[in-house]
């Protein structure tokens, strides 16, 4: 699995791409509301490098064998934690967990592997507060 430099846009594209890929299933929804939300902006990359950035994430899972759709989170803890930890801003961290709660509720619901990541995300960045804020409850 490629590194990142500490919180670059790139390290914060796959956190993202970890949420979108989290429910097992990458459809149109996923694709708008990236788009809706301008998510590419938030992140500070141009449109096409965050789907450039999604494709190879999912190469890299492929070719590490990570990706495990069966289990409730697509990666293993380690290389969940290893990615989560590509992230220390803490204003990035917030921005990232907005952002991956707002794509996890698009279907409505938050399903197991969603909430696998972002319960790991609010415990490693220690943002359980954030849980609590009007911004993240829609």
């Amino acid at each position: 699995m490629r590194s990142y430099p500490t919180n670059s846009p790139q390290a914060a594209a796959r956190i993202v791409a970890l949420i979108v890929i989290a429910d097992g299933d990458i459809g149109h929804a996923e694709a708008l509301w990236l788009d809706r939300l301008a998510v590419h902006e938030q992140l500070g990359m141009p449109q096409h490098e965050l789907y450039a950035q999604l494709d190879i994430f999912l190469e890299d899972l492929l070719s590490s064998g990570q990706l495990r759709w069966a289990d409730t989170c697509p990666v293993d803890e380690y290389t969940l934690l290893k990615l989560l930890s590509e992230i220390q801003d803490p204003e990035l961290q917030r921005r990232l967990l907005r952002l991956c709660v707002d794509l996890a509720e698009i279907d409505a619901q938050v399903d197991d592997g969603e909430s696998a990541v972002l319960v790991a995300a609010v415990e490693q960045w220690g943002l359980q507060h954030e849980m609590l804020l009007p911004q993240l409850r829609h």
